[in-house]
C-alpha cells in the first residue's frame, strides 16, 4: 500500500498562516536623480486561501505611496517569537506585488482577522491591498535556508467553495456552536481566557482570535472538499472532550 508523500512546505504554511502582523518592505522614492530607498514597516496581515497576504493599508501611508509606484514588496514572517537564541528559529519572507483589490470577500477576510480595523476600514482612504506571490524564501534556522518556488509551496491548492462558504461557516460556528470554538482554544491548543471566536477556515486549519491574541488549529490532514469542513469541525470537539 502507498503512502502518502511527506509534505516539506506544511509548516512554512503554518508559520505564514498563524501571523496577524508582519514586516513590510517597499522601495521608497529618495530624491531626483537618485535610487529608491529600502523601507520597512509594521503591517496588520491576514493570509487568503491560496496564501496571497491580505493588507488594509491608507493612502498617507509613507509605504502605500511607494506601492503606489513601484508594487513589488516583500514580507516578513517571523516564527522566533519566544525562542532562547531567535536566530535558530524559522522566518519567512514572501515576495509579490502588492495590487489594491474591491473584492468584498476579501476585505470581509481581513476584517474577520481584524476586528478593531473595522473602526477605520470604511475611511475612503483605506483600501485593501492582495499581494500576489511570486518567491519565497525560507530561512529554518542556522543553515537552513532555501528559495521555495510558489507551487513547491502550494502544494495544497485553495478549495474555492469553503472561500466561498467561509463567511457562513464561521458566523455559525461563533453565533450557534461558541463552547466548541471554546473547547478549540482551551483543550485543544491549551489557551487561556474566554470568549475565544473563531476568524477564518481554510482546507489545513481554522483561525481563532480572543482581543489581541491570536491562535491555529491545524487539521490532522487537508480537507479535499469544502463539504468537508463540518465533519472536521465535529471531530475536533469530540477531540477536545476526551482530552
Amino acid at each position: 500500500m502507498s503512502h502518502p508523500q511527506p509534505d516539506p512546505f506544511r509548516d512554512v504554511r503554518e508559520l505564514i498562516r498563524s501571523r496577524d502582523r508582519a514586516a513590510l518592505a517597499t522601495a521608497l522614492p529618495a530624491g531626483e536623480g537618485t535610487a529608491p530607498w529600502p523601507y520597512a514597516s509594521l503591517v496588520l496581515v491576514a493570509v487568503d486561501h491560496d496564501l496571497s497576504p491580505l493588507l488594509l493599508l491608507s493612502d498617507l501611508a509613507e509605504h502605500t505611496r511607494a506601492i503606489a509606484r513601484d508594487p513589488r514588496v516583500s514580507l516578513l514572517f517571523d516564527g522566533t517569537g519566544g525562542l532562547a537564541q531567535p536566530l535558530t528559529g524559522p522566518r519567512v519572507t514572501l515576495l509579490g506585488r502588492a495590487v489594491k483589490t474591491h473584492d468584498e470577500r476579501l476585505e470581509r477576510r481581513f476584517l474577520r482577522h481584524h476586528p478593531d480595523a473595522e473602526m477605520y476600514a470604511g475611511f475612503r482612504d483605506f483600501n485593501v491591498y492582495r499581494v500576489s506571490l511570486e518567491r519565497t524564501h525560507l530561512v529554518g534556522g542556522f543553515g537552513k535556508i532555501q528559495w521555495i518556488e510558489p507551487g513547491e509551496l502550494l502544494a495544497v491548492p485553495p478549495l474555492p467553495d469553503l472561500a466561498e462558504s467561509e463567511e457562513g461557516i464561521v458566523s455559525h460556528m461563533n453565533d450557534d456552536h461558541s463552547d466548541a470554538v471554546q473547547l478549540y482554544a482551551t483543550a485543544l491548543l491549551r489557551q487561556k481566557g474566554e470568549d475565544w471566536a473563531m476568524t477564518g477556515i481554510d482546507r489545513e486549519g481554522i483561525d481563532l482570535r480572543q482581543a489581541g491574541e491570536t491562535a491555529r488549529l491545524t487539521f490532522d490532514t487537508p480537507l479535499q472538499t469544502g463539504s468537508e469542513a463540518r465533519g472536521a469541525l465535529v471531530g475536533l470537539v469530540q477531540l477536545a472532550r476526551k482530552r
